[in-house]
């Protein structure tokens, strides 16, 4: 069964996703997220994008969703200030991570699409990544966070797909805890249909 130590211990690895923090956030002043947060919530928007979208391989967009991060289990999360001033060694992180793999082949492949963001399936993924964060900084700003509005301008100029502008713009536009409340009357929230 030693066939199965790699991929055991690619395992025990993503759970480092959780662990590792999005520097990001130490530099809005509020709020906080790990990594795999940050994929999960991702996964979903780049599932929605993708499905808006004809012709789209909802599968390959999700799975970039995701990948795309998974090198931060070797190099953490450096956010742009960091970039400026450190070399990430991203590629060498995923080719020595897959390295063992079977399936390794896959994870570089979806990787190297996702990197080039020639497909669609990597434009809508990128833009899936750019608009989780928006989502975040649209519930900083909601809970009264001024500096994460000064953030969201940047943030729009890098979507690429019109499902992902349009998805934007509602974001926007919207309160982050609207779909708590839903459309109906406070009426439930008081007495919760009990007489």
């Amino acid at each position: 069964m030693k066939d199965l130590d790699p991929i055991v211990d690619f395992l025990f690895e993503t759970g480092m996703l959780a662990k590792t923090p999005r520097s990001g956030f130490f530099f809005l002043g509020s709020g906080e997220q790990s990594v795999a947060e940050h994929v999960n919530r991702m996964c979903y928007v780049g599932f929605v994008l993708a499905s808006m979208e004809k012709g789209v391989d909802v599968g390959k967009v999700v799975q970039m969703c995701l990948l795309h991060d998974i090198t931060e289990t070797r190099i953490s999360d450096l956010n742009y200030v960091h970039q400026k001033y450190t070399e990430r060694f991203e590629q060498k992180a995923l080719d020595e991570l897959v390295a063992p793999l079977p399936f390794g082949s896959d994870i570089k492949n979806i990787m190297d699409e996702y990197q080039a963001r020639e497909t669609v399936e990597a434009k809508l993924a990128k833009d899936a990544d750019n608009l989780e964060l928006l989502l975040s900084l649209k519930e900083q700003v909601d809970i009264g966070n001024e500096r994460a509005k000064t953030w969201i301008p940047s943030l729009m100029g890098r979507l690429k797909t019109e499902a992902g502008k349009r998805l934007a713009e509602k974001i926007i536009e919207v309160d982050s805890d609207r779909w708590w409340f839903g459309d109906k009357e406070h009426d439930w929230w008081t007495n919760r249909n009990k007489k």
